[in-house]
């Protein structure tokens, strides 16, 4: 199903059919404060045990369809599932796929490993730690060179599949919510997510600014937009977010000048604060709030994204009152939950 607001508009935009959509919009229970959860279930998207990636996958891999590539390469951390969703499209599409990973080459498979291995991609281990992204796309780039002087033909997927092209997919998840809740007669205050490598933020930020040009820009009728960084880069650089949706809506039909001004001060608000030491490094509040999931809704966070996502909504409860709703876009991640450290204990 393709957004209906949004009719039209990417038709001529590749896209591989890779998800289950539309994913579900589940109400959940009262916040501290008394405003109504809701709960975007793009955990639910499908592919490979789902996940945010699979929406941005439509588009990346419809792009190297389209250009000929037998090959997908990705790069993330050790339990990345971006990666594991990669892997699952190529063994969908018929295509080989390289994944260079954080850190050293386990005994055994686990979680998001072991279903990438499953899915039949091929692992280059870098001995890089989670947080260091440079080091990690260096490895990538490396990785790719060496496919293309084999003959491979590779198409090489940047850290969580965050380029302007992957964030068509939540630029239409965007106009997808903004359906549901108008079917069901929410209008939400907020729409809170997790934000790292910054492709899906981007893709709100585009999907948001499309419908406000189409006239729907009044409070009642668009939620804000509240990220919550789970990475150093996006905290630091938000004018990155931007530029990546200010070139989603250049491929969306947009000239570049109409991009430029269809980004606003202040579409971007990004929440720093429940970080902790670093990308990766689990939080007590980001693991209260997977119990807090867990035991509320049966929602299945992990301790990377979605764990510390929510940890965030909670924390920042206050600012939604009685008669209020948000939404929580769960972006997956469950596999990670299966690995060493991957559930708090």
């Amino acid at each position: 199903m393709r957004a209906q607001l949004f009719d039209g508009l990417l038709d001529d935009v590749p896209r591989a059919p890779l998800a289950t959509l539309p994913t579900p919009l589940e109400r959940g229970p009262e916040l501290p404060g008394g405003a109504r959860l809701w709960v975007k279930r793009d955990d639910l998207t499908g592919l490979g045990a789902g996940g945010n990636k699979v929406r941005k996958l439509e588009f990346l891999c419809g792009d190297a369809l389209r250009r000929g590539a037998r090959t997908l390469v990705t790069v993330g951390a050790a339990q990345s599932n971006h990666c594991r969703a990669t892997a699952a499209a190529g063994s969908v599409l018929g295509l080989d796929v390289h994944l260079v990973l954080a850190g050293d080459r386990p005994e055994r498979p686990e979680g998001n490993q072991l279903l990438s291995d499953l899915f039949g991609a091929q692992f280059h281990f870098t001995g890089a730690p989670s947080h260091h992204w440079g080091e990690l796309e260096i490895a990538r780039e490396e990785i790719t060179a060496g496919l293309v002087d084999a003959g491979a033909v590779p198409y090489t997927i940047p850290m969580g599949g965050s380029t302007p092209l992957g964030a068509l997919g939540y630029a239409l998840a965007f106009a997808e919510l903004v359906e549901q809740c108008e079917d069901l007669g929410v209008h939400p205050d907020a729409v809170v997510f997790t934000s790292s490598s910054g492709g899906t933020h981007a893709g709100l930020v585009a999907g948001r600014a499309l419908l406000r040009a189409q006239g729907r820009g009044q409070p009642a009728e668009l939620p804000d937009l509240l990220g919550i960084g789970v990475a150093r880069g996006v905290i630091a650089d938000q004018q990155f977010v931007a530029e990546l949706a200010v070139t989603a809506l250049e491929l969306a039909g947009c000239t570049p000048d109409q991009a430029a001004a269809m980004i606003r001060p202040g579409d971007i608000d990004v929440d720093g604060g429940w970080l902790g030491d670093d990308y990766g490094t689990p939080t007590r509040a980001g693991d209260e709030a997977i119990r807090w999931a867990a035991r509320h809704g049966g929602w299945v966070l992990d301790r990377t994204y979605t764990g510390k996502g929510l940890s965030g909504l909670l924390g920042n409860a206050a600012r939604w009152g009685a008669g209020d709703d948000v939404v929580f876009v769960h972006t997956g991640g469950m596999p990670a939950v299966f690995a060493s450290g991957g559930f708090p204990s």
